[in-house]
């Protein structure tokens, strides 16, 4: 990793719509070279995907929620179920396993708390690993984002 590729990712990550030739003018390589070092990161897993972040309210996904979820067991196959139930959840933006008091901390979106119960009743209420689950209303989306500090200047090669 140099200072070009740690460049690239800055500039990739608050927008990945700009062009090799846009990128070629910032980080002053060809637009070639820029676009065989995004593509490398890219095949060797350093730039994981390329999305977009689309507004939950321009959908009508007025409610978020964070979910504290707290498994029975910790059996590696209960765990692993958990894990799939909240892959194939459209309703999860992001699921992590944590550590301390609970297992997984669950950010769902939702249209209101009828849509929120559905999800409840299905994933939450109806799976018997689970022995406590604590839900939190997001009542401001103070920071969101998946950026990550890319400190350049503090690089040495």
């Amino acid at each position: 990793m140099d200072k070009f590729n740690l460049k690239l990712l800055k500039l990739v990550q608050k927008d990945n719509r700009l062009t090799a030739e846009q990128l070629s003018e910032m980080v002053n390589l060809s637009p070639s070279a820029c676009q065989k070092r995004l593509n490398r990161m890219r095949n060797e897993g350093i730039i994981e995907s390329d999305i977009s972040v689309i507004s939950p309210k321009a959908l009508g996904l007025t409610l978020m929620m964070v979910v504290n979820v707290s498994l029975e067991r910790e059996h590696p196959q209960i765990i692993d179920q958990f894990k799939q139930s909240m892959r194939d959840s459209e309703e999860v933006m992001q699921c992590f396993c944590v550590t301390g008091h609970t297992d997984f901390v669950v950010i769902i979106n939702a249209l209101d708390m009828e849509h929120f119960d559905n999800f409840a009743q299905k994933y939450l209420y109806g799976n018997p690993h689970i022995r406590h689950f604590e839900t939190s209303v997001v009542i401001d989306r103070v920071k969101t984002g998946l950026g990550i500090k890319i400190d350049v200047e503090d690089y040495d090669e």
